[in-house]
């Protein structure tokens, strides 16, 4: 009798039962708010993009559409085009020199202005100035202060200095490579000044937001060391400034690797392709040219040249954040 009411007592362990996690209504409400942006995303970005690739594939280059498959034969004949070999050229030169001085003149400002000059405000609005015009306008205006015969130019023949800037067709240090001379063109650097000038003020404000948020304590324990003010910088502040750095790269290259209106406003392909740009190839080649599978072939590669900067730096803050 006792095993039996043993038996009868005795609970048999029940497998674990998943709890079915609940919607709030904020949460509906969220998605229902966002579900719109994501849909248009998906179809006018990576929709879009998808359309850009398998027309980059096909023999689409005349007015009348052909989707039929043509492979890698557009992007085999761009990377053998004189052009678009030149236009990779200079956007390598570009995109160093716009990074360098943008990264060197922000920080190098930021840090005179932050030892609390007087007018720092005045200073500051001079700086971001720039940033409120377009690039359309930046590249009207350096086109007049840089023409061989006008702006600059006339102050420089007191001297007896006529620099050709943008219509210079030299190439420094240049070797062969592939059907072009590689090298810096002479031309481009008239591009970058305009550039620089635009986009520093942008740095300048990230690098001085960065100083005024490292606490002066630091400075001040470093220079009870006996720290000089060079190795606070060069010990304590640069590093600090590191991922402001970074962002600051990020952004830059984004914008370098597809620019397009300053040049086009500006100097256009140039004499001998010496200003030209992928971004300016693709326009004239799509809506000039007609050849829709040639301009979708370059403007996948702009993207994925890109996507060489962005996708990294995106990984990486993932996994920061996790």
């Amino acid at each position: 009798m006792e095993q039996k009411i043993e038996k009868s007592t005795r609970v048999e362990p029940s497998t674990p039962i998943k709890k079915r996690r609940k919607i709030s209504k904020d949460q509906m409400v969220a998605v229902g708010f966002i579900s719109p942006s994501i849909i248009l995303i998906l179809i006018f970005v990576y929709g879009f993009i998808g359309w850009t690739g398998w027309v980059s594939v096909s023999n689409w280059n005349t007015l009348v559409p052909d989707f039929s498959f043509a492979g890698l034969k557009n992007y085999i004949y761009l990377f053998n085009d004189y052009r678009f070999q030149a236009d990779l050229r200079n956007t390598v030169f570009f995109t160093i020199l716009f990074i360098g001085l943008v990264i060197i003149m922000g920080l190098g400002l930021s840090i005179l202005i932050d030892q609390k000059l007087k007018g720092e405000s005045i200073f500051r609005n001079i700086f971001l100035f720039p940033m409120a015009l377009s690039f359309v306008v930046t590249g009207v205006v350096w086109q007049w202060l840089l023409n061989p015969s006008t702006g600059f130019n006339q102050f420089l023949s007191v001297f007896g200095i006529q620099p050709k800037w943008y219509t210079d067709t030299n190439i420094i240090g240049g070797f062969e490579w592939g059907s072009i001379e590689f090298g810096l063109p002479v031309a481009i650097i008239a591009v970058v000044i305009a550039a620089v000038w635009q986009m520093t003020g942008f740095s300048l404000a990230m690098y001085l937001a960065g100083l005024r948020g490292i606490p002066e304590e630091l400075r001040e324990a470093a220079r009870m060391d006996g720290g000089s003010e060079f190795q606070i910088y060069r010990r304590i502040v640069l590093p600090m400034l590191m991922p402001i750095t970074v962002s600051v790269v990020i952004i830059m290259a984004h914008i370098s690797l597809k620019i397009f209106d300053l040049i086009y406003a500006m100097t256009g392909s140039g004499a001998n392709f010496v200003t030209d740009v992928p971004g300016v190839y693709m326009f004239e080649t799509t809506f000039r040219g007609n050849y829709y599978a040639n301009g979708s072939a370059i403007a996948i590669i702009m993207l994925l040249l890109v996507a060489v900067f962005i996708v990294p730096y995106l990984i990486t803050n993932r996994r920061g954040d996790k």
